[in-house]
């Protein structure tokens, strides 16, 4: 056979075979989709029997919470009204109450208002009783009713008078009894331990010369040395016939130191004329600063205190050349510091500040001959300038009661200043103030009232009164102690304390026949 014949009949064969397929494939197509149709017309009817089934559900569960909630809602306003009903029955009750109050408190009030005019009633008749016994008794006593009322109040004054003497008296007894052993142990103590040297001093310093010849060579020609020496230095020269001396007086101590030191060196150099004069004088006064310098750094290591102001260790050392009443201040002002220092670590106050303050309370005399107005004015003024604290400031200017003390330790430095100068010979007065001082003491006693005579005795410390028997009794002396003390505190200046006694006796005189 030949080839186009086998081409023929291989392409009729796949013709065939082609159509037998697709005639398969259609019918397997069929039935497939016919499946497929009556499966999901299955799965649709089980979906809506089961939507059914949850819509059912669905709706029970609804109804039943729905159920539930009306019934809470149902128990909730059940509950309300029940409180609503207590509430009002409590009200209820308590309206009652106050009802019952009300008419309780209107009952009271109608009893007060009788037993009010009942009062008021019986007043009338006792202002008239009184009125009639008021009338019976002046009749009776001869006196009227402010007469009587002015005698009544006259002795009730006596007897309180009486009673407050006697009070105070009992308690500055026990007050005195304590304070006199305490201040005694603490007083005693310092001084003991305080041990200091007292050396009068006076205004005038005394140049030794070698022979009387040099008398002249100061004197020089025409007294042209001698005023020389006077004009440069302030001081007086008085060249008497006194043997072998000068005299060196001048009320200023530094002038007068640097005036000494400045002849003896024109002594010893034996070259005295005006311009060898005023070089020694210019060289004196150079030692004179620094001796005041090292005075004044030796006293704040003695005390203890090592940061001053160098301007205030400057003055210190001037006080080295300043005396009261005879006594060196320099060396008063570290007595007082160490005694105020050991009575403060004694009490358990500031000891610091008390050496401090004790130090520096004269430190307004080293200025006083320069500067106007009192030592206490002018430490504060000095003090304040070099940046003080105000407790040391406070307690340097109370130290004479110029100032109220407002801490412990400047009351220890007015205690320890008094101290200080009343050691004896450390402290020495002109005949004429002594005598002033007394005198004045003794008339600020005799002007008071009640007292009869005074002496003052013991050097000024005592001042004995005799009081005036028949105006003040036992008990009233303790007044007029008082009285007269806080004249002499308020009046006099002095140093230490002065012990007022008051001393009454009445005599009774009679003879027998």
């Amino acid at each position: 056979m030949s080839t186009g014949i086998w081409i023929a009949i291989i392409v009729a064969v796949a013709i065939i075979g082609v159509l037998f397929g697709y005639i398969y494939r259609k019918n397997v197509g069929e039935r497939t989709i016919g499946s497929a149709e009556q499966q999901a017309k299955n799965l649709i009817l089980d979906a809506e029997k089961k939507a059914e089934t949850i819509k059912k559900e669905l709706t029970l569960e609804a109804k039943e919470e729905a159920h539930a909630i009306r019934n809470e809602v149902d128990k909730e306003i059940s509950n309300r009204r029940n409180e609503m009903q207590k509430a009002e029955n409590r009200l209820i009750q308590k309206e009652e109450t106050l009802d019952r109050k009300i008419e309780a408190a209107e009952k009271r009030e109608e009893n007060l208002a009788r037993k009010e005019q009942s009062l008021n009633d019986k007043h009338a008749v006792l202002d008239q009783k009184t009125k009639e016994i008021l009338t019976e008794l002046e009749r009776v006593s001869g006196m009227s009713v402010d007469e009587a009322k002015e005698l009544l109040l006259a002795n009730t004054e006596k007897e309180v008078r009486h009673e407050t003497a006697v009070m105070i008296k009992e308690m500055e007894t026990r007050a005195k009894e304590e304070a006199e052993k305490n201040a005694k142990e603490i007083i005693t103590g310092a001084i003991q331990r305080c041990a200091a040297d007292h050396v009068a001093e006076s205004t005038v310093s005394v140049v030794e010369l070698p022979n009387d010849d040099m008398k002249g060579r100061i004197i020089g020609r025409e007294g042209r040395n001698i005023r020389a020496i006077e004009t440069l230095t302030g001081v007086d020269l008085i060249i008497d016939d006194t043997p072998e001396a000068v005299i060196v007086s001048g009320f200023d101590p530094v002038r007068r130191e640097i005036a000494r030191l400045a002849l003896e060196k024109l002594i010893t150099d034996g070259r005295i004329h005006p311009a060898r004069i005023e070089e020694m004088v210019n060289k004196a006064d150079r030692e004179v600063n620094n001796i005041i310098k090292e005075e004044g750094e030796q006293a704040t290591f003695e005390v203890g205190i090592y940061n001053l102001h160098p301007e205030l260790v400057k003055l210190l050392g001037r006080l080295k050349y300043r005396t009261s009443y005879g006594q060196n201040v320099l060396k008063h002002s570290i007595e007082v510091a160490q005694l105020a220092g050991l009575m403060a670590s004694e009490l358990g106050f500031d000891e610091k500040l008390a050496k401090r303050a004790g130090l520096l309370h004269d430190i307004g005399k080293a200025l006083d001959h320069e500067q106007e107005g009192t030592h206490v004015d002018i430490g504060i003024e000095v003090l304040r300038k070099y940046k003080e604290s105000e407790a040391v400031i406070d307690a340097m200017a109370a130290h004479h009661g110029d100032y109220e003390a407002k801490t412990a330790e400047a009351v220890l430095i007015a205690a320890a200043d008094a101290l200080s100068a009343a050691r004896p010979g450390a402290r020495r007065e002109t005949l004429e103030s002594y005598i002033k001082r007394l005198q004045s003491l003794e008339e600020i006693a005799n002007t008071t009232e009640g007292v009869e005579k005074s002496y003052a005795i013991q050097a000024g410390r005592e001042i004995r009164i005799i009081a005036k028997p028949e105006e003040v009794n036992d008990d009233e002396i303790v007044l007029l102690a008082r009285d007269i003390s806080k004249k002499i505190e308020s009046e006099l200046q002095y140093p230490g304390q002065i012990k007022v006694n008051v001393v009454r006796e009445t005599r009774a005189i009679d003879y027998a026949k």
